[in-house]
């Protein structure tokens, strides 16, 4: 398709800010993807301990609990972009010298445990940071389709990364791919430079002369003033804690022991990521008309991740699963990004965001530390299906607020306006 085709099918192509910001979404995931292999291995290389693993990946997600409310506040105050920047050369610091060390040696655990920790507070910084970002760049109108082309091409990079760690980890070693992830993170530096943006018409002219506290306590009054917003968080919270101690801890376990090693892990990851670039695809043309159902019944699904790893499917199979799982997430983070957006006042938005984080990954330490000790007490496959069970419940719970059935799509609300406004022209 010509360029100038792609700009008449979706107008948001004709921004120079947009463009700038879908590559370095290209690169920094794709720089990022290198790591989702290259860590889990380095440490059990070095280790050949699930247990201690658990540790290093629970400092990676530990900062959020303090930084992610940090970053929130941050990106209110500062353009997102330049907050961006200091996170990723957070992680390139994290990563590019954890590569180093590992290929001049055997790097100690707490070395490890405090690159990860490095590593996770450019993580917790970035998420408030990005999720302000695009609506500054885009108008209302293109958001949606913002929103699902820069996921799509953050999830086609970090689907390469993975594919492309996988191979470099098996033929190479871990400590290459964590040096490239380094240096492509450095690389995005002058994109995002490049940037300009424009202020919020909706802020106020000094964001700096409020306290930390403050702005805080305001952010959380808008939080928990949305039912849909706070009972999907503390969903998420146990569905990611049991995820991520279950599949990313335990997974790499299962795929040294039974599937292949760490090409059959990136194999998997891949696999998770192409169906993430689908559920893109899918979300350019397709909007659920009760988006916050669709978000809890896709966090449900969640649960086939660990229980295909706990059934010891075939390779082949654990990677339909994860490919099809990745579609529904994506079109999941698609809606809850614009939701997120539309009902929340822009001046906010990153602040609020950081809650979000926050709750989202403040139980996946928990997950992460106790996913190594319960495995080797009873079983890999045992603390996979309680995993998933775990997940199940929590799910089936956040479905009794009426918020989150009812809650209906920006599309979906305008047909019912136009609908009603109809009705009362014909009564007139």
């Amino acid at each position: 398709m010509s360029r100038g085709r792609l700009t008449r099918r979706f107008p948001v192509f004709a921004i120079r800010d947009f463009r700038l910001l879908l590559a370095d979404r290209l690169l920094a995931p794709a720089s990022f993807g290198l790591s989702l292999v290259g860590v889990s291995f380095a440490v059990l290389r070095v280790t050949g301990s699930p247990s201690e693993l658990s540790y290093v990946l629970a400092a990676q997600i530990a900062p959020s609990l303090v930084f992610a409310l940090v970053g929130g506040v941050a990106a209110d105050r500062f353009r997102p972009q330049r907050v961006i920047i200091a996170a990723n050369l957070m992680m390139a610091a994290g990563e590019g010298t954890f590569g180093l060390l590992v290929l001049t040696g055997r790097p100690p655990l707490w070395a490890m445990i405090g690159l990860e920790a490095v590593t996770g507070t450019g993580m917790a910084v970035f998420y408030p940071a990005s999720q302000a970002l695009l609506p500054r760049l885009v108008p209302d109108r293109m958001l949606q389709d913002a929103s699902a082309i820069s996921r799509l091409g953050m999830n086609t990079g970090q689907m390469a990364g993975a594919a492309v760690g996988g191979l470099l980890v098996a033929a190479a070693g871990p400590g290459w791919a964590l040096s490239l992830c380094g240096i492509g993170m450095i690389g995005t530096v002058p994109l995002l430079l490049a940037i300009r943006g424009v202020p919020l018409k909706t802020e106020v002219a000094d964001l700096g002369s409020p306290s930390l506290l403050a702005e805080l306590r305001e952010s959380w009054s808008e939080f928990r003033s949305h039912t849909w917003l706070w009972v999907i968080v503390a969903q998420f919270c146990i569905v990611m804690m049991a995820w991520y101690g279950a599949f990313s801890v335990l997974g790499p376990v299962v795929a040294k022991a039974h599937l292949g090693g760490p090409a059959a892990w990136g194999a998997i990851t891949a696999a998770d990521s192409f169906g993430l670039i689908a559920g893109g695809v899918v979300s350019l043309r397709i909007t659920p008309r009760r988006p916050m159902l669709f978000v809890v019944l896709t966090g449900a699904a969640v649960a086939i991740s660990p229980l295909s790893l706990a059934l010891v499917l075939p390779l082949p199979i654990v990677c339909v699963a994860s490919f099809c799982l990745g579609v529904f997430i994506e079109m999941m983070m698609v809606q809850w990004t614009v939701a997120m957006a539309r009902n929340i006042p822009p001046g906010m938005l990153a602040r609020v965001s950081s809650y979000d984080a926050l709750g989202t990954v403040m139980a996946m330490p928990a997950g992460a530390l106790v996913a190594g000790p319960l495995g080797a007490a009873i079983g890999v496959s045992a603390a996979q299906y309680a995993a998933a069970g775990a997940i199940v419940v929590a799910s089936a719970l956040a479905l009794i607020p009426r918020d989150v059935r009812r809650m209906r799509s920006h599309n979906a609300a305008m047909s019912v306006a136009v609908s009603q406004t109809g009705l009362e022209a014909s009564h007139r």
